[in-house]
């Protein structure tokens, strides 16, 4: 790696994010604060590195006017709020934390289950307002209760774990083949699901054919007397329709933790159907958002992002190949090639070495989908012109030389 790396990091991410680039030599400017389009693409001028959460959209105009961009970091689960073809397509790494906040996410799912299952948040305000409001009516354990799972993945498959030791009967829905963990069932279609659920909860991925998947008809097919839970994303929902059904008392109580147009800065004003509805818990986005969960993904994400940028590995990447790779500095160079996936390209790059008397020590590739990516280490000098003639060559997307 050859010259200074800048990094922007917006959205208050841990600071233990901002130490590791740095202690890899790479200058970092933190923020607060989100960023819109146009206020991005001014950021992003001469920077390289990008650290965001999940208010700041990476859109392809973001790309376009970024050429010095060579990686993205989410520094959550989430991905769709960055456009992950056209990154790759311009030879920018995307990482994510896919794990690190799962524990925190299925922590607040627990609490907000067993809250509303005893009804807390309507005796809590009605004693704020000096009501005295002692009674069983409508409070229950959550033992023996049904929980429906839409969604089985890694956030998913823990509640079901922990709502099981809880004495909770647990099914799921998804999409995908998945293994039941414990005594979970899984349930044909979301309506089998409905039908039983005493609680209804999502952890379904950002992808767009999921918009608008819980709307009037959904709530209708729940159980009289079920909870809803949302600690997945905001656009899966129809608030007006879920406001409705809490009016009507169809469904007893909601925890909504994701809305589809979030305030960018905390402080900032929040408007919702949902809000003053004494049977609702309304968190701002804090499902991941402990201190254990900012630290481990502050750990991870930029531990991914230095990794590519040092050693050119790509492992866990959500838009290119992924190599593991050695991180041994005894070589004398190491390129990384980023490609289009045609034939005879891997030939091609092998061919420049010889021709120009660069001598190959190691080389690894692997390839997604429509891309290639091989990384060689040079035990010889490495001439200008053998650099050029990669770069020159018609499918390459980016190079770069590590060291």
């Amino acid at each position: 790696m050859t010259g200074v790396l800048r990094a922007l990091l917006l959205e208050s991410l841990h600071p233990l994010a901002t130490r590791i680039l740095t202690s890899a030599g790479i200058e970092v400017s933190a923020h607060q604060g989100a960023m819109d389009e146009d206020e991005l693409i001014a950021a992003l001028d001469g920077v390289q590195v990008l650290g965001i959460r999940s208010k700041t959209h990476v859109t392809e105009r973001v790309l376009e006017h970024a050429p010095d961009l060579l990686v993205v970091g989410a520094y959550c689960i989430g991905t769709n709020q960055i456009d992950l073809a056209g990154a790759a397509h311009r030879g920018v790494a995307a990482f994510n934390a896919p794990f690190s906040n799962t524990r925190s996410v299925v922590e607040l799912a627990v609490g907000e289950i067993i809250a509303l299952t005893r009804r807390l948040t309507e005796r809590d305000k009605a004693l704020h307002a000096g009501v005295w409001d002692k009674s069983a009516e409508g409070a229950h354990e959550v033992r023996g209760r049904t929980l429906g799972i839409v969604g089985y993945g890694n956030i998913g498959s823990q509640l079901s774990v922990v709502a099981e030791a809880l004495g909770m009967s647990v099914v799921f829905y998804d999409t995908a083949e998945k293994l039941a963990l414990g005594n979970a069932r899984r349930m044909d279609t979301i309506e089998d699901l409905l039908a039983v659920s005493d609680v209804v909860s999502l952890h379904v991925d950002g992808r767009a054919g999921n918009a608008g998947m819980f709307g009037r008809d959904r709530f209708a097919q729940m159980k009289r007397g079920a909870i809803f839970l949302n600690l997945s994303r905001g656009f899966l929902v129809d608030y007006a329709a879920l406001r409705d059904a809490l009016v009507a008392g169809h469904v007893t109580g909601a925890a909504v933790d994701v809305f589809p147009h979030e305030p960018k800065s905390r402080g900032d004003e929040f408007d919702s159907d949902l809000r003053g509805l004494p049977n609702v818990i309304l968190t701002p986005h804090i499902g991941g958002s402990t201190e254990e969960a900012q630290e481990n993904i502050g750990l991870f994400v930029s531990g991914k992002i230095r990794d590519y940028l040092v050693h050119g590995t790509t492992g866990l990447s959500v838009n290119l190949p992924m190599l593991g790779l050695e991180h041994s500095n005894e070589r004398a160079h190491r390129i990384a090639h980023l490609h289009r996936n045609t034939p005879g390209v891997l030939a091609l790059v092998n061919q420049t070495f010889a021709e120009h008397g660069a001598n190959i020590e190691g080389q690894m590739l692997a390839t997604r989908g429509e891309f290639g990516y091989v990384v060689t280490d040079i035990g010889s000098a490495l001439p200008d012109d053998a650099v050029a003639a990669l770069e020159q060559m018609p499918d390459t997307i980016r190079l770069r030389v590590l060291s």
